[in-house]
């Protein structure tokens, strides 16, 4: 399939954190007919562009997916109803709403005769039984059955990778799936509920500094690990799995595994200020350990996620930080 950077690029939940990015990313690499559709009102987007079609659209209605999709080329189908875990974990309702989205622009998808779709799932869809502990072996994708994922959201994102194997398989539509982990960076939410660990660790930290008052709250024992992707990361392996011939699903993830502890040490650095822990033991906090295995990733694309930690890291708190201590009138605010 050829790259005609001409023809009409679609991607949804375009005023989110991963989204907006992608939409960025398009224009700078030349496309020149984008559609950008979020259900937000365009003024609560975390980033907009005026050369871009910009729609607000409620994507779990079917005809709002027919305006999106009309005569695109290309999908991605980033929109769904998700945070980090102390959303999902207390939202399973709304995530698992999400499937109406993903079935009425699959379907939408088909009747506009789009050539490829891309769906963003999620490394929530792996078997819990194999994330018990901090020091986990790498999640490979045959990982994700037999099938226990995480409640609401995980079950969602799994049930939505088979509707788009089944559309290519019954109508031709050309799917592509990938399993993000932990996607993180500047441009994206970082207070209100829905924030992810780095930007949550970023927040507190910063606001310590900002407060005088060193002491910050972690939930769980932070011994809990993780491995967190940076938004460039994301955005090369998304485009890269869009235009390869991988039809199953793929982990785009990082595979430095860190406790949250250690996500705090490093933020801790990138401050110069050390911080008192005080661990809510009862607050929501996940699997034990979740980690991504990138064999196939590299087997398939030649390519996995690299940027260190640290360093995407830095990028992301000096943004946060710039945010926090901006005049209110002056910053964007985030629904």
């Amino acid at each position: 399939m050829t790259d005609d950077r001409g023809d009409l690029v679609l991607v949804t939940g375009a005023g989110g954190f991963i989204g907006g990015h992608l939409i960025g990313e398009l224009r700078r690499l030349g496309h020149r007919r984008l559609r950008a559709v979020d259900v937000k009102p365009a003024e609560q987007w975390y980033q907009t562009f005026s050369d871009v079609d910009n729609r607000t659209l409620d994507l779990r209605d079917r005809d709002a997916c027919r305006q999106a999709a009309h005569g695109a080329r290309e999908i991605y189908n980033l929109a769904c109803d998700m945070g980090g875990m102390g959303f999902i974990e207390t939202h399973k309702a709304e995530c698992m709403i999400s499937v109406l989205i993903n079935t009425h622009m699959l379907m939408a998808a088909r009747d506009a005769k789009a050539e490829r779709y891309f769906y963003a799932s999620s490394a929530c869809v792996y078997a819990a039984g194999k994330q018990t502990r901090p020091d986990v072996a790498p999640l490979v994708e045959e990982d994700a059955y037999p099938a226990m994922p995480e409640d609401g959201y995980g079950w969602e994102k799994l049930f939505s990778e088979r509707m788009c194997r089944h559309f290519r398989e019954d109508f031709g539509l050309e799917t592509r799936m990938a399993r993000y982990h932990n996607v993180y960076g500047p441009h994206g939410t970082y207070e209100g509920g829905r924030e992810k660990a780095p930007a949550a660790i970023c927040r507190k930290v910063i606001a310590a500094q900002l407060t005088g008052d060193k002491e910050i709250e972690v939930w769980g024992d932070g011994e809990q690990t993780r491995s967190f992707m940076f938004i460039d990361d994301c955005l090369y392996g998304t485009r890269t799995l869009m235009h390869s011939e991988v039809r199953e699903p793929i982990n785009i993830g990082s595979d430095e595994l860190v406790t949250i502890n250690q996500l705090i040490d490093i933020v801790e650095d990138i401050a110069g200020v050390r911080v008192k822990r005080r661990y809510k033991l009862d607050a929501p906090k996940g699997v034990r350990g979740r980690c991504s295995d990138n064999t196939l990733i590299k087997q398939k694309l030649g390519w996995a996620p690299s940027v260190r930690l640290r360093d995407g890291l830095e990028k992301t708190y000096r943004w946060i930080h710039d945010e926090m201590v901006m005049p209110t009138d002056r910053r964007r605010q985030y629904a």
